[in-house]
Formats: structure tokens, C-alpha cells, sequence
């Protein structure tokens, strides 16, 4: 029997317990729980090294939003790691990206409290295969995992209308956000670059052997190009044309 590995991230402690102590009685299926997106990262990296990858994982849309407590003299169904060495919470949509760059097989599916277009569209844009209300049955979560790990897009009938309202509006800005980048120099897509991986002018110019008049320069043509007034506002416009920040672990 081919057994599918599951793991389900969530701060609602009692919420993942009951989930996974559901899907482990069933005959092909292994699951674990973390508390907290970073848990669940380093949950996924013990399990590669182990040569025991997951297969898919089950994430809290609202991951973030509540602490990570534990039950006074609670029996858990299932080890639930993390939320309590001070590592910053993480959001349920980063995890999804997070987990697309790192290990790209293992599938996501989000579970949510409510519908919501924009989030779901957002949860595919990141790389998640699947969204499901949190309060569907298991039957219905079973087969969306399996569905996922057949390659397919799961997402419910009425949400399917508004994702694809906001997923082709996405596309015009992208295409939009495209199209002014693709007007920047060079030199000034480089620096570009910088300001999305967070550097400020100072370690621009470090980094790019310029002085800061000059890379001073550099910012107020690109905010002029792209049509933004604040560093900020060009990140974001440069992350929706798929501009990533440059490698700053190759300059160490």
C-alpha cells in the first residue's frame, strides 16, 4: 500500500489534533502536525534528510493569527512541533510559497474559515493546489488530497467565478508592472534589485562599488519610471513583474 505523508499546520492547537488523529485512521495515510509556519519548515527539512518527504501539506489560511498555546495535562494525537522558541509566525500564504521554492513535489491544500476570492487566488499564485473550507467533511478532504497528488486544482464551485476574476486582474497588473520595469536600465533594474532584497542606499552603494550621490540618483529615476513615490510602493510593483532581490549570500 502506498501511504500518503501528511502534515498539518496550524496554531489552533485543538483544531490540528483532531484533524490529524482524523486522517491517521485511515489505512494509507501518515500524518504529523506543527503549530506555527517556521515548525513547519523545519519539520519538512528533517523529513528530506530523513528520505521520508511529505507528500502534502494542510495549512491554515489564518496560520499567524492566534498563539501557539498548549493544553494543561492535554494528551496529544500527534506530536505539534513548534511556536515556542520565538521564531516569527508566518503566514499561511508565505508558508505556501516558502514551501513551493523549497521543495517543490510536495503539494499544498489551504484550509479556511470562509470563502474568500482574493486570498484563494492569491493561496494559487503562491503555489497552493487546493483550497478547502475548514469545516468540510473528511470524506471531501481526502479526496482533494488525493486529487492534488493526481496534479489537479481543487477549489469549490462558488469560489471558482471570483478566483478567476482576480486571478486575470492579477495578470493585467502584471503585465502592466512588466512593462515598466522592462523601461529601467540595466544599472537601475540592478538596483532595483537591491532595494527588493531590503538594502538601503548606503549598502547599495557598497555593494555596487557606486557612490551613494549615485545610486541616490538611481532610486529617484527608478520611483520616477515606475510612477511611485516610496521604496515600498516600487518593491511591491517590482515583485508583481516577477523581479526578484538580488543574492546577497554571493556577495559574503
Amino acid at each position: 500500500m502506498v501511504r500518503i505523508r501528511a502534515l498539518v499546520v496550524d496554531d489552533h492547537r485543538i483544531f490540528a489534533e483532531s484533524l490529524a488523529a482524523a486522517l491517521a485512521a485511515e489505512p494509507d495515510v501518515e500524518v504529523s502536525a506543527a503549530g506555527s509556519g517556521p515548525a513547519a519548515l523545519r519539520c519538512l527539512d528533517r523529513a528530506a534528510a530523513d528520505g521520508r518527504r511529505f507528500d502534502v501539506l494542510l495549512v491554515d489560511a489564518d496560520l499567524g493569527a492566534a498563539a501557539v498555546g498548549v493544553l494543561p495535562g492535554a494528551r496529544p494525537a500527534v506530536a505539534v512541533a513548534g511556536g515556542t522558541d520565538g521564531v516569527p509566525a508566518v503566514d499561511g500564504i508565505s508558508l505556501v510559497a516558502a514551501v513551493r521554492q523549497a521543495q517543490p513535489g510536495v503539494r499544498t491544500v489551504v484550509l479556511a474559515e470562509k470563502d474568500d476570492p482574493r486570498r484563494a487566488a492569491q493561496a494559487l499564485q503562491a503555489g497552493a493546489s487546493g483550497w478547502v473550507a475548514k469545516d468540510c467533511s473528511l470524506s471531501r478532504l481526502l479526496n482533494v488530497i488525493r486529487g492534488v497528488l493526481r496534479d489537479e486544482t481543487h477549489l469549490p464551485p462558488a469560489l471558482l467565478t471570483g478566483v478567476l476574476r482576480e486571478l486575470t486582474a492579477a495578470r493585467k497588473h502584471r503585465t502592466e508592472s512588466e512593462r515598466l520595469v522592462e523601461s529601467l536600465t540595466p544599472r537601475e533594474r540592478e538596483v532595483l534589485r537591491c532595494m527588493v532584497a531590503g538594502l538601503g542606499r548606503k549598502a547599495v552603494a557598497e555593494r555596487l562599488f557606486l557612490s551613494p550621490h549615485t545610486v541616490r540618483t538611481h532610486m529617484q529615476n527608478v520611483l520616477g519610471k515606475l510612477g511611485v513615490h516610496s521604496t515600498l510602493a516600487a518593491v511591491a510593483l517590482a515583485r508583481r513583474a516577477g523581479v526578484g532581490p538580488v543574492d546577497l549570500e554571493a556577495a559574503s
